[in-house]
């Protein structure tokens, strides 16, 4: 009678790792150990600290979790955004919900919201005034609510599906001097005008012909918060005369842009009555954002 073949040994945290590294290099993700450490950690249910614990411990992988990691790894494999298979994207102090039908927050926005930060900071009044036009998942709104407690945020978003998100992420947060609105943001809170300390947006600023290389960009953000018409520019035309609407004199405009849009945009404000147009790079050194002021 043959002897009974041996329970095949689980697998290893550190090799399945290592499979899961080569698979997302040869699938051309430009961040492969980084992104195969995140979504072992996410089906495990623990940090990345804890993680690299159970590498150095040789930890073996439970089978649900190694099915599940696979799952994973095969939709990141195609280049379905890392974010929307945790669910999770950080932003700054935050950690925002995410998936299909919004823009997920990168990492140069953060530059952007710390210039928006530092002008409502300053501002002289006892309880500033910010308002983010087409907030998407509410990164910006967010960042500033919690970073600028004494200010009041207003927060306008006119796409059903990033409101969806948007709304469960200020209630996630819990910022109680921030507000969200379904609102077209031509028509944004009227009842603000000439209040406004800073205006701050990231809106869709890629040309209409200039399709994005990674397939994360192309294949998954919503096309609405992408493209800005045949320049790029055609929302930036509409919130520099938002802006103006809703800023008090001194009040700052703060937009962020693609990297070779810095002079279209200071000359478009510029012409359109904005004092001071400058533009700021973000930490790689690419021209990220612009401000202006309110005459």
């Amino acid at each position: 009678m043959p002897e009974p073949r041996p329970a095949p040994e689980a697998a290893r945290v550190a090799e399945t790792l290592r499979g899961a590294v080569d698979l997302l290099q040869r699938a051309g993700v430009t961040s492969p150990d980084v992104d195969a450490e995140l979504l072992l950690a996410h089906v495990l249910g623990i940090g990345r600290g804890e993680l690299h614990a159970a590498l150095v411990r040789g930890d073996a992988l439970p089978d649900a979790a190694a099915s599940d990691y696979a799952d994973l790894l095969a939709r990141r494999a195609a280049r379905e955004p890392l974010q929307h298979l945790t669910g999770l994207a950080p932003f700054r102090h935050l950690e925002l919900r995410v998936g299909p039908g919004v823009f997920v927050p990168r990492p140069e926005t953060e530059t952007v919201a710390q210039i928006a930060i530092d002008a409502l900071t300053a501002a002289a009044v006892p309880e500033p005034v910010a308002v983010d036009l087409g907030t998407g998942s509410g990164a910006l709104a967010l960042a500033l609510a919690t970073e600028v407690p004494h200010a009041r945020v207003h927060a306008a978003e006119n796409s059903v599906d990033a409101f969806v998100w948007a709304k469960e992420n200020f209630l996630l947060v819990g910022a109680s001097n921030a507000r969200l609105a379904f609102i077209d943001l031509a028509e944004a809170f009227p009842e603000l005008d000439g209040t406004v300390s800073v205006v701050v947006s990231n809106p869709p600023y890629v040309p209409a012909a200039a399709i994005p290389r990674d397939p994360e960009v192309r294949d998954w953000d919503p096309p609405a918060a992408l493209y800005g018409g045949a320049d790029g520019l055609d929302v930036v035309r509409v919130i520099s005369g938002v802006a103006a609407r809703l800023l008090h004199p001194g009040g700052t405009l703060v937009l962020e842009h693609g990297e070779r849009q810095g002079e279209p945009i200071r000359d478009l404000l510029t012409a359109d009555g904005w004092r001071a147009a400058a533009t700021h790079q973000d930490l790689t050194l690419r021209d990220r954002a612009t401000t202006a002021i309110r005459a």
